[in-house]
C-alpha cells in the first residue's frame, strides 16, 4: 500500500505541471491585468508599460511561468492586483470556509442518504420506497439557486413576519454576524443551516439512489444467501455483509464530492454570500486578478487528485480482497 501511495503521488506531479501550464496560458489569454488602468482616461501608454514591467508581463511567457512556478513552490503565491495583499492568506481563509460548509453538507447528506437507501432497498416497493424515490427525483430536478432563493424568502421574510415579528429566524447571508467580534460557535452554526440544507438536497437524492441500487444488488447475491443459510443473524447479514459491500458506489461519489469542495460551491456561496472558494474565484476572475486565479486552480486540482487517492485507499479498507502492488 505504501508503494502504491508513493507511486500515485509521483504520478500527480506531471499532472499538476500540465494543468498549471494550461491554466497559466488560458488565464493570460483571457485576463488582462492592465484592463482597469486602460479604462482610466488619464492613464498614459507609459503608465501601462510601467505596470507591465512591475508585473513581469514584458517578459516571455516561458519566463513568466517559470518565475511564477518557482515562487509558488516556495510558498509565495503572489500578491493580489486589486487588494494589494498576499494571495495565500485569502485563499486559505476561503478554503477553510468552503471546507466547513462542504463537510457539513456532505456528512449530513451521507448519513441521511445512505439511511434512506438502505431502508428503501430492504422495503422495496413499499410506501417508504415509493415516497423516497419520488422525493429523490424531485431533489435531483430542483435547481440549487431556485431552492436557495425560496429558502431565503421563506425563512427571512414570510416566517419572520408570521413568527418572529419581522426578524429573520436564521441568517440568510454571510458566514458570521458582522456585529460580533471573535469566534462564536452558535453564530457560525446558525449561518451554516440554510446553505448546508441547499447543498444537501441534491446530494441526499444521489446517495439514496446509489445506495438503494447497490444494496438491492448485494442483498440478492449468493454470499448473502450463504450467510443466511449459516444461521447468521439478519442484522449482521444486513450491516456486516450487505451494507459494507454496497458502499463502493457511495465511496466513489463521496470522493468526487469532497474533492470538488476545494473548488468552492459557486451557486450556493454566491446566493448566500458565503466567503468560500467559489465566491473567491468569481470575484478574482471578474476583476482580472490572475495572481489569485492561478493558485486557486492548483489548489482545486490538487484536492481532486488527493481525494481520488483516498478513494482508492478506502476501497482496500472496505474490501480486504482489494490489494495494490
Amino acid at each position: 500500500m505504501g508503494r502504491f501511495i508513493i507511486r500515485r503521488l509521483i504520478y500527480a506531479i506531471p499532472v499538476l505541471l500540465i494543468v498549471s501550464i494550461l491554466v497559466f496560458v488560458v488565464v493570460h489569454k483571457v485576463v488582462d491585468p492592465t484592463a482597469s488602468l486602460r479604462a482610466n482616461p488619464h492613464a498614459t501608454a507609459a503608465d501601462i508599460t510601467r505596470l507591465k514591467h512591475a508585473l513581469g508581463l514584458d517578459k516571455s511567457g516561458y519566463h513568466q511561468y517559470l518565475s511564477w512556478l518557482s515562487h509558488f513552490v516556495r510558498g509565495d503565491w503572489g500578491t493580489s492586483l486589486i487588494a494589494g495583499r498576499p494571495v495565500a492568506p485569502d485563499i486559505l481563509n476561503a478554503l477553510g470556509n468552503s471546507i466547513v460548509l462542504g463537510l457539513v453538507g456532505v456528512i449530513f447528506s451521507l448519513i441521511i442518504g445512505v439511511g434512506i437507501g438502505i431502508i428503501s432497498a430492504l422495503k422495496q416497493y413499499s410506501w417508504f420506497d415509493n415516497t423516497a424515490t419520488s422525493a429523490a427525483f424531485f431533489g435531483l430536478s430542483m435547481p440549487n439557486f431556485w431552492f436557495a432563493l425560496i429558502l431565503q424568502l421563506l425563512v427571512g421574510v414570510y416566517l419572520a413576519r408570521w413568527l418572529n415579528g419581522g426578524n429573520a429566524l436564521l441568517p440568510t447571508s454571510g458566514a458570521t454576524d458582522p456585529n460580533l467580534i471573535g469566534f462564536h460557535l452558535v453564530d457560525r452554526i446558525r449561518h451554516l443551516i440554510l446553505p448546508s440544507i441547499v447543498l444537501a438536497v441534491q446530494i441526499i437524492a444521489v446517495y439514496s439512489r446509489y445506495m438503494r441500487t447497490s444494496m438491492l444488488e448485494v442483498m440478492h447475491s449468493d454470499f448473502i444467501r450463504t450467510a443466511r443459510a449459516k444461521g447468521i443473524s439478519e442484522r449482521r447479514v444486513i450491516f456486516s455483509h450487505g451494507v459494507r459491500n454496497a458502499l463502493f458506489p457511495i465511496v466513489t461519489q463521496l470522493g468526487l464530492d469532497l474533492g470538488t469542495i476545494a473548488g468552492g460551491l459557486i451557486v450556493t456561496e454566491t446566493v448566500f454570500n458565503w466567503p468560500g472558494m467559489g465566491a473567491f474565484f468569481i470575484h478574482a476572475l471578474a476583476n482580472g486578478d490572475y495572481p489569485q486565479v492561478l493558485p486557486w486552480v492548483v489548489v482545486t486540482v490538487s484536492s481532486v487528485i488527493l481525494f481520488n487517492l483516498l478513494v482508492d485507499i478506502a476501497y482496500a479498507v472496505i474490501d480486504p480482497r482489494v490489494h495494490y502492488a
